[in-house]
Parts: structure tokens; sequence; C-alpha cells
């Protein structure tokens, strides 16, 4: 775990995300206290407090304060500076500017213009901007994440798809339901949200619109209508069927609404998933005998087999700009979460053993989102794409199930 100065560090145990793991070989970077007047300092201190957890939680930043540990400042790598001013009662200015610690260069300086309401996003969007500028990939602070939130009180029970920042922070309610809801998949644009519902006792997909709420039915047909997945561009859905019998893979084209079998036979083909450039979708099978990853190629239906080490092997993701997959592993009778190098087949464990399930991978491919189960209560998860860092998002009430990380928004 870091060991971050006193002043930071009791800033930043007011969020209660619990880092399991830290790495080694974080970067140094001074952030020091916004200058401002006495009334917004609740507004500054926020800002800098937001982009502190935001960098000590990507595992590649070492955040210190600037203007009290003096004698870690020799050490640093970079300094954040900032100032914030008042406009009218509830608009302000805020000035940005990122330093080479050592040059004193100025790599990056900006003023924005904010409402109270729009704090945590400056402060996450500084955050993807410090990330950028001094690691050269994009930052995800300002992505969204969306999962299911089951309330296990009263006879039945109650289901919430919800959406909070990609820190767990600053949640909402998309769709509450007292029947259970499955499989949420952003849209490539990060607008729309699909997930199986079971309204009346049977299973659909729909698509939801997230800035209006407006939605509509996918598939509604016979049997099971399941795990639905975007492809790259947008204009298809994969998901799962049984109109032949048995649970097969599908794809549908969102314009025309005219569906193509992908995979046959009587094998159990469920949890599609695109690649990158949209021309195969890996799958989970038992095919071979126990659950596994596969790959079709859609241009010629090649099917080929992707997983081999272990018994079980399922919910797998491509990692963006990596040829790797991420997926549900299990390992000495438990479940974790793994990375597995597709020319190598080298696999590189990222959960501890555990009740672990429903990788989703960040669009930048640095970071895992996963449910694990941490005193018989389902929690949110994170690692990073090496399993150098993890970290446990804060506590909700109610069982948390199936995250999945949006694609960059802006």
């Amino acid at each position: 775990m870091f060991l971050l100065g006193s002043w930071l560090s009791n800033t930043l145990a007011i969020l209660e995300i619990e880092i399991t793991q830290g790495a080694d070989n974080a970067m140094p970077i001074a952030i020091y206290p916004f200058d401002t007047e006495e009334k917004l300092s609740s507004h500054a201190n926020f800002l800098v407090t937001t982009i502190g957890n935001d960098l000590k939680n990507s595992g590649r930043f070492y955040p210190i304060n600037g203007k009290t540990d003096m004698e870690q400042t020799r050490k640093i790598e970079a300094i954040v500076k900032g100032q914030i001013v008042s406009l009218n009662h509830d608009k302000y200015k805020i000035s940005f500017s990122l330093l080479d610690a050592h040059s004193q260069k100025v790599l990056f300086a900006k003023e924005y213009i904010a409402s109270n309401g729009q704090m945590r996003k400056v402060a996450h969007h500084l955050s993807d901007t410090i990330y950028e500028q001094l690691l050269g990939d994009r930052g995800i602070f300002s992505t969204k994440i969306a999962y299911v939130l089951v309330d296990k009180r009263g006879k039945r029970g109650k289901y919430y798809l919800q959406i909070a920042d990609s820190d767990g922070h600053n949640t909402h309610t998309l769709l509450s339901s007292r029947f259970p809801l499955m499989s949420p998949s952003w849209s490539p644009d990060g607008k729309k949200i699909s997930y199986v519902s079971f309204e009346g006792h049977r299973a659909a997909i729909y698509v939801q619109n997230i800035a209006t709420g407006k939605r509509e039915i996918l598939a509604k047909f016979p049997g099971i209508n399941g795990a639905p997945a975007w492809s790259p561009d947008g204009n298809k859905m994969a998901m799962v069927l049984t109109s032949t019998g048995y649970p097969k893979i599908f794809t549908m084209d969102l314009r025309t609404k005219q569906l193509k079998q992908i995979t046959d036979g009587w094998y159990l083909d469920t949890e599609p998933s695109w690649s990158p450039d949209g021309n195969s979708i890996i799958f989970t099978s038992n095919r071979g005998g126990t659950p596994q990853i596969y790959r079709i190629h859609l241009e010629n239906k090649k099917i080929e087999r992707i997983t081999f080490s272990g018994s079980y092997n399922a919910r797998a993701h491509f990692v963006p700009n990596k040829n790797a997959i991420v997926m549900l592993h299990k390992e000495d009778g438990m479940f974790t979460i793994a990375l597995q190098e597709l020319k190598s087949g080298q696999l590189t464990l990222l959960a501890p053993l555990g009740l672990n399930e429903s990788p989703s991978i960040a669009p930048n491919g640095k970071m895992v989102i996963y449910a694990a189960n941490r005193s018989q209560k389902g929690i949110l998860a994170e690692s990073s794409i090496d399993g150098k860092v993890r970290l446990l998002l804060p506590a909700v009430d109610g069982e948390v199930q199936e995250p999945a990380w949006s694609p960059f928004l802006n």
C-alpha cells in the first residue's frame, strides 16, 4: 500500500477505497493545495482530493502534498498546481497547470469554467489530462461503470441497474425492477446500455437510452434471450438465443433487426464478445467437454479453441491494444480473474482466489473491474492489467453483480 503524506492520506481516507496491493514503481507527483479564498476552500480541497485519489488508484502514481511533504518533494517527477476563483454564485474559473519537477517547464496549462455540480467532472478530467501528459495513454477517470445492484430485503427483493463514475462514486439508477436484471453492456458511443430483464417472468434483451431513459425490446424470443454484446461499430448486437434448441450465438443487425446464426451444433455456446476489429467473436462453450473460450472468425465460420489451462474458463473479453484476453478462470476450486496472452498462452492471475465474477476491461486496457465477494457480500473490485495493483471500491447497500466498464465518453 502506498505511504502517502499525512495531509493527503487523511483526506483520501474519506473515500473508503481500500488498496489491497500497490505498485512499487509508481511515479511520485506533488499536488499542491489550489490557491483560493477561504469561502471556496471546500471546492479546492475536493478537486485536490479527487485528483489525488484518481492518480493513486491507477497504480501509476504516488501523490504527495507538495506544500508540506518537503523531504519527499526532491524525488518527484511532476507538479500539479491550480487556482479557483468565483465568477458569480454558481460559476467558477479553475486554472490548472502541470509542470516538470526538474526543469519547471509547464507541460500543460488550461482554464475551465464550472458550476457547483461540475466539480467532480472537472476533477476527473484533470486527472485524465495528467495521466495522458505523463504516461502517453488516455486516462479513464471520466469514464463510467454500470452494474446490477441486488437488494435482497423483502419477499422478492429488488434489482437496480446502476451507473457510477469509474471510482464507484456519483451513482444514479437507470432502472429498478422486481424482476432480475443481467448482463449490462455499453454501446460503443456510451449513449445506450443493453441488458437482460426478466419482466413478466420471461427473459428479454432491452436497449435503453441513458440520457432519456427511453428503452426498446430488442429480442424476446421463446427460451433464452441473453448475453447482449455490441459490435465495435455499434451496428450489430451479438446475443444468445435458443431458437434451435440449444444456446447458440446469433448476431442482429440493429438497423434491420435481421438475425444471423453464428454457431451451430448441440453444444452450449454463450457469452459472446467481439474482437476490436469486429471480424471475430470469442465465446464460452462446452464443446470440448468443459467450459472454455473459443474464437469464431465471421468470414469463414472457422472456430479455434483459445484456452487450455484449467477446467473452467468463461466470460472472456479482448484487451484493447493488446493480443490478450481477460476472463473468469477457475483454479484450485476457486474463481479468479486471469489474463491470457493469445500467442504464448501465458496466464497471469489478476485477483485473489475466491468468488470472483464478471470481469470488464477499461477502454484504455489498463484496468479490469469485476464483482468480488468479501465477508459474504458482493462488492466491486479492480485490478491493473498486470495484476500489480488491486483495490476495492466503496461498499454500497446490497449485492453488486455484473459490472461493465463504459467506453471513452468524450
